[in-house]
């Protein structure tokens, strides 16, 4: 009998640690999941921090996010030779007249030749000398078009894009390059641009040389919207 009570205890014990540790384990998750949603790079290392916006991101108070420190905004304006995002007229003034400095990002699609793409770019943003350099967001692949796409033509089309977009801006692009573009064409290095690179709280370094611009949270919770807002730094 004593045995067996003993052997009854060494089991509640064993419980009640397993227990403790997965709630340890549990609140461990759950502060992570509040930090990553709330944290920013500091100030006083990147004084100039900005953020992203697209129609998708529903309605955003630009005031408020002057008053959390942001100085600039990029807005998403155009994608291939059709996409248009409809909130960008209405974001942009309301940007502005909250004084925060904006600029366009037009995201590039491999599957569709350079001329459409910057018609549509055309279209959607002004040539206004006090915007900021345009944007081109390098994130979709050739694997995904519904004919094959050599690699030498989608550098080919991209590179008369960035003419194109230029021409038009009166000012260099910045390319905003996901892990999995660089992965897949390795352009960072050969295109003579501005990068903007993205990875969540960890400073990026998959392009190879140094950024401009870093998404430093692509899912950062603000008072400004209710959706998640991606949180940019740009290099001191």
């Amino acid at each position: 009998m004593a045995r067996g009570r003993g052997r009854r205890g060494r089991a509640g014990w064993r419980a009640r640690a397993a227990a403790a540790v997965l709630l340890a384990v549990l609140a461990g998750g759950l502060w992570l999941w509040w930090d990553m949603r709330h944290w920013r790079p500091d100030e006083a290392a990147y004084p100039d921090q900005g953020v992203e916006v697209a129609a998708a991101d529903g309605v955003v108070n630009f005031r408020t996010l002057r008053a959390l420190g942001a100085s600039f905004a990029y807005l998403d304006a155009s994608d291939g030779a059709s996409g248009q995002d409809p909130a960008l007229g209405g974001n942009l003034a309301a940007a502005r007249a909250a004084g925060l400095q904006v600029g366009a990002v037009h995201r590039f699609d491999p599957c569709t030749m350079a001329d459409g793409q910057s018609a549509n770019f055309v279209t959607m943003v002004p040539r206004d000398p006090t915007l900021l350099p345009p944007a081109i967001e390098l994130a979709r692949t050739a694997g995904d078009c519904p004919e094959r796409v050599g690699d030498a033509a989608v550098e080919s089309e991209l590179m008369t894009l960035i003419n194109q977009i230029e021409m038009h801006a009166g000012k260099p692009v910045i390319l905003k390059i996901d892990p999995g573009f660089e992965d897949r064409y390795r352009l960072a290095g050969t295109l003579e641009r501005n990068l903007w690179l993205t990875r969540t709280r960890f400073e990026p370094t998959y392009a190879g040389r140094p950024w401009l611009l870093w998404t430093a949270n692509t899912a950062l919770q603000t008072e400004a919207a209710e959706q998640p807002l991606r949180w940019i730094v740009a290099r001191p």
